[in-house]
């Protein structure tokens, strides 16, 4: 597969772009978003005019083609116009690729390892050794489940302290070999539990935070869907920090934040605008490096593309990242992190 070279300004990484529709069987199974209830209705009509035509009753394949770019033109009308609210919709799709989905697609071998040596494993965040194209990387990440049974038993993807301690032993252990790290970030928060609490919640993430900004080898963290406060922070540090196209960052979710302000979950549209969480604003603000591209209505709908060009995006990043001198790449991600906000002072 062939990738555009990034040239853009903006530092935003295209994927390549199929001008073809899904194929009837897929239509069928897909799930619409709320804001996606137009391109239902054309799929419907598209399913019905391909059981009229194989049925031999009528040649429809004229129509179909006329449907078919009626479908295309209406899903760019709606993806080119979306809010920050529907963005968060999307990072939270059920059929959305998760860290294990990428891992057993972009690597050619993976061995996870378990535990923090403390307390436990947390099924919320998984991590191992990896071997993308010849390159041994350690990658982190967070991990909702694909079924209600198996997002119970990821606790969908809120992390308690363990989890973030795993992931700290795992950071070290790629420093003591001289592995880049690599970390996939997809969470609604660190799990807000009493338990967790108990067991140094607070403690764990602020941690990882001080490890980090000192780790010898290079890190590169990727939001593939929600990147929610401490949560994400948790594993969040690094020299370079992207998202993808359909993702969100911030402090809080919309949800909480339309509770806190208007004691209501009623207005998270307003709050999700408000917050500017978005990857273009958070590019704006100088808080991330890039914007990965996504296929035209998000990664689950081309899971396979998408992989390749998130593949091929870490192996570019890597690439400029590893001949850099340990000791210069500290102050360079401290200093990045320095500079962060805007403040003005009142005499």
């Amino acid at each position: 597969m062939s990738l555009k070279k990034n040239n853009d300004p903006n530092r935003i990484f295209a994927a390549p772009v199929s001008k073809t529709v899904q194929t009837s069987t897929l239509a069928m199974a897909m799930t619409f978003m709320d804001f996606e209830k137009p391109l239902e209705a054309l799929y419907e009509q598209l399913e019905k005019l391909k059981e009229v035509g194989e049925k031999g009753e009528l040649d429809v394949s004229a129509m179909t083609r006329e449907l078919e770019t009626k479908i295309q033109s209406k899903r760019e009308e709606i993806y080119y116009n979306l809010t920050g609210w529907q963005k968060v919709q999307l990072s939270r799709h059920p059929e959305r690729p998760y860290t294990l989905y990428y891992l057993t697609t972009i690597c050619q071998k993976f061995i996870e390892l378990h535990g923090d040596r403390c307390m436990g494993d947390d099924h919320a965040i998984v991590g191992g050794l990896a071997d993308i194209d010849g390159q041994t990387v350690v990658v982190i990440g967070h991990q909702k489940g694909v079924n209600t049974k198996m997002r119970q038993y990821r606790n969908f993807g809120m992390a308690n302290p363990e989890g973030y301690r795993k992931a700290l032993r795992l950071m070290k252990m790629a420093e003591r070999f001289g592995f880049p790290v690599v970390t996939l970030i997809d969470t609604p928060g660190a799990y807000p539990g009493i338990e967790a609490e108990q067991r140094g919640q607070a403690e764990a993430i602020a941690r990882n935070l001080f490890e980090m900004a000192q780790l010898k080898v290079p890190i590169l963290c990727y939001i593939i869907g929600e990147g929610a406060s401490g949560g994400a922070l948790g594993i969040g540090l690094g020299d370079r920090v992207f998202m993808l196209e359909y993702t969100w960052y911030s402090v809080i979710s919309p949800e909480s934040c339309s509770s806190i302000l208007w004691h209501s979950w009623d207005f998270k549209e307003q709050a999700a605008d408000a917050l500017k969480l978005d990857a273009e604003n958070m590019l704006s603000f100088g808080l991330i490096d890039g914007i990965v591209k996504e296929p035209l209505g998000g990664g689950h709908n081309a899971p396979e593309e998408m992989a390749e060009t998130l593949k091929q995006h870490i192996k570019a990043e890597l690439a400029k990242l590893t001949g850099q001198d340990p000791e210069e790449r500290i102050v360079t991600r401290i200093n990045k992190y320095s500079k962060m906000g805007h403040y003005r002072r009142i005499s």
